[in-house]
């Protein structure tokens, strides 16, 4: 990224003379060099300095780094054979004595001078956009509501409400007021159990402790419950387990619980983050969850939490009701519904999926690790439950 940032830095500043817009762009590139490195020494470093950015600073970053930076190279490359066939189409002009025009008027600001003005502004202007519209959606959610009929629903349970929350990253983009209307909303929901369905943090032990707070502070009638997602172990995967453990809420690790809701035992079963990446990581998210439905109870209604939607698979081959999932961010870059980075990356990335009698709902999570979202708004879930 540094080295992308220096080609584009000193092509740019080539294309024109304008002192203005090179300084625009000298700053710019300055800033997003220094942060960067910044950032990725304190990750390495475990220093915490990110923590002192500003949010609107880390935000243009991440905007400039993982989507400007990676449009402008595709554009650079598609106008390379564009740019030569221009350049061979000049020369072949000027040997066969054809005249080049020459414009007179003085006074005219020429396109070359323009575009060459125009692309040296573009990525801050670019990235400012983009990170303003980022800014205001970090303090939005919705909460999204599903009535799910589900086949051999136990009487008792007709009418069952859950609110899921998922991916809360609490951290860099996640934080300050609106931690509290995340939990000040699923507390007015009053919904029979209140589901975690992980990243409660984003990458830093340092948050682990709020994050856990915001918890306990979230009310439900009869229990909630915690998993974990692959952003909670980024830094030190068994501390988190460890102090997770320790703080008295109930963390499924590959482990089920037995909830008794309206009188009626529904048994929560807990998937860890399976650490299988490549090929092989959906038959091992398979078999992990085929080793977690031993624990099955078959007289409790069954709930299959899992951070990764990919479990579904195996979920349903058992004959599982309900799986409930996020990761995906509903895809977090869509175009629409259907188009984007979402079913580019996974089976199921937003909403409600249906394999026989079998459902999954795929969360698009409350926080952020990525300060932008096209069409994948953050969101609490809310479900019912009604017999079929």
């Amino acid at each position: 990224m540094l080295l992308l940032d220096a080609i584009w830095w000193w092509t740019l500043a080539r294309q024109t003379d304008n002192g203005f817009a090179r300084a625009l762009l000298g700053i710019f590139m300055c800033a997003q060099m220094a942060c960067l490195m910044c950032l990725v020494a304190s990750r390495l470093l475990q220093t915490g300095w990110d923590r002192w950015f500003p949010k609107s600073a880390v935000s243009a970053l991440f905007v400039w780094h993982f989507i400007g930076l990676g449009l402008f190279t595709l554009a650079g490359l598609a106008l390379v054979p564009v740019l030569l066939v221009a350049k061979v189409a000049t020369k072949v002009t000027r040997r066969h004595g054809d005249p080049i025009v020459m414009s007179h008027h003085h006074d005219a600001w020429p396109r070359r001078e323009f575009l060459g003005f125009a692309a040296a502004l573009t990525p801050p202007i670019f990235t400012l956009t983009l990170t303003s519209v980022a800014m205001s959606q970090l303090n939005t959610f919705r909460v999204r509501r599903f009535v799910l009929p589900v086949n051999g629903l136990p009487p008792g349970l007709n009418g069952m409400t859950i609110a899921q929350v998922s991916d809360m990253h609490v951290g860099r983009f996640t934080s300050g007021r609106i931690l509290d209307k995340m939990v000040n909303t699923v507390n007015e929901l009053n919904a029979d159990l209140v589901l975690l369905t992980g990243d409660l943090i984003n990458d830093a032990l340092d948050d682990l402790d709020h994050g856990l707070d915001l918890a306990r502070r979230m009310q439900s009638r009869f229990g909630l419950y915690l998993i974990e997602g692959n952003h909670d172990l980024i830094e030190n995967p068994s501390e988190f387990e460890r102090r997770v453990k320790g703080s008295g809420i109930p963390f499924l690790l590959d482990e089920s619980a037995v909830a008794l809701v309206r009188g009626a035992p529904v048994q929560l079963l807990g998937l860890s983050w399976t650490r299988t990446y490549g090929a092989q990581r959906d038959a091992a998210i398979g078999a992990a969850v085929r080793n977690l439905l031993q624990q099955r109870n078959s007289d409790a209604f069954p709930i299959l939490l899992a951070h990764h939607p990919h479990a579904f698979d195996a979920a349903a081959e058992a004959g599982l009701p309900l799986t409930l999932s996020g990761h995906t961010h509903g895809g977090q870059l869509m175009l629409n519904e259907q188009l984007g980075f979402g079913p580019a990356m996974f089976r199921y990335w937003s909403g409600l999926y249906q394999r026989g009698a079998s459902k999954l709902i795929v969360s698009n999570g409350v926080g952020n690790w990525f300060p932008l979202r096209t069409h994948a708004p953050a969101e609490i879930v809310h479900i019912t439950l009604q017999a079929a």
